[in-house]
């Protein structure tokens, strides 16, 4: 018989976990073939989400339970569930606040069990999704296929099915600054999509502000591509030779045509200007680089655990 872990990452969804649960055993029992377990893991909730979770695992030993001491993110929770699987042939990841349909889990094993490594989810489209939210999703998956070696698709979800080959290369991962699905994706391993529609949020709202959304784009791209530096490289190149040109024309004006067109303060100016905003943008740029190095070197634990609940 085969084994199937579904890893939960859970923020702020205390009020979902029930019907997220029901419905997970509803699909589960439309599939007897597979024995079934759970990994839940609570990413710092400040709401009763523990509480409810710890409810559940009393009823359900096929429930286990990770509890993180505070909130640090999604991507940690996810990666954390990871690291929890054990003896597992498969391991799919969904969201807890049912805008992922778990009934599409089916059509996702059907889809492993014939080969496919990845079972990736493509969101046609979401009920209530702001405008600003869909724009800037598309923007970002055309930078990051345009300045990075990896091919991501877009509108692509956590909402994965993922074969233990896979989940066993993660264990390798060591990254702390991640993307958790552009690192599966970057594995290469052959991947079937299937599309979905995303239903409307039973309760709560997203925890995903577009101030994080925005650190994880920058994250991402200093992740996954040396772009940027390159990028700035290029761009002094272009300053340095257009402020070489423009000094050129205005020592020529200076001396030769008409020494009243342009004043010495003037061509300070621009000189200045043109190397000071090289400078800014090359610091800054690298900045980002640093301290991601910073942060790896530093070697703090990726997560930590407070509770585990029905965990041999």
């Amino acid at each position: 018989m085969k084994r199937i872990t579904i890893i939960v990452p859970v923020y702020r969804e205390g009020k979902t976990l029930p019907s997220l649960y029901r419905r997970l055993e509803q699909v589960a029992a439309g599939l007897p073939a597979v024995h079934w377990d759970y990994i839940f893991v609570d990413d710092g909730s400040p709401d009763d989400s523990m509480a409810v979770l710890r409810g559940l695992a009393q009823k359900d030993p096929k429930i286990k339970i990770i509890g993180f001491s505070r909130n640090f993110g999604k991507e940690i929770a996810l990666s954390a569930g990871m690291h929890a699987v054990k003896r597992s042939d498969a391991v799919i990841c969904i969201d807890a606040d049912l805008q992922h349909p778990p009934e599409l889990i089916a059509e996702m094993v059907s889809a492993w069990r014939q080969g496919a490594d990845i079972v990736a989810t493509i969101r046609t489209s979401s009920a209530k999704q702001p405008l600003l939210r869909r724009l800037g999703s598309s923007l970002f998956y055309r930078l990051m296929n345009k300045i990075s070696g990896v091919e991501m698709v877009s509108k692509t979800t956590d909402f994965r099915l993922y074969d233990k080959k896979v989940v066993e290369v993660f264990e390798a991962v060591t990254e702390r600054e991640r993307l958790f699905r552009g690192i599966m994706d970057w594995m290469g391993f052959k991947t079937v999509y299937i599309k979905f529609r995303a239903g409307v949020r039973e309760a709560g709202n997203s925890s995903f502000s577009y101030a994080k959304l925005f650190q994880l784009a920058i994250q991402s791209f200093t992740s996954f591509s040396l772009f940027p530096l390159r990028m700035t490289g290029y761009l002094g190149v272009l300053i340095t030779v257009s402020s070489g040109l423009l000094l050129a024309r205005m020592l020529f004006a200076r001396f030769v045509t008409d020494a009243r067109l342009f004043t010495p303060l003037a061509i300070v100016v621009v000189i200045n200007t043109l190397l000071i905003g090289i400078v800014l943008m090359s610091i800054g740029l690298v900045a980002l680089y640093i301290g991601t190095i910073h942060t790896e070197v530093v070697n703090r634990p990726l997560y930590v655990v407070r509770e585990r609940i029905n965990f041999e």
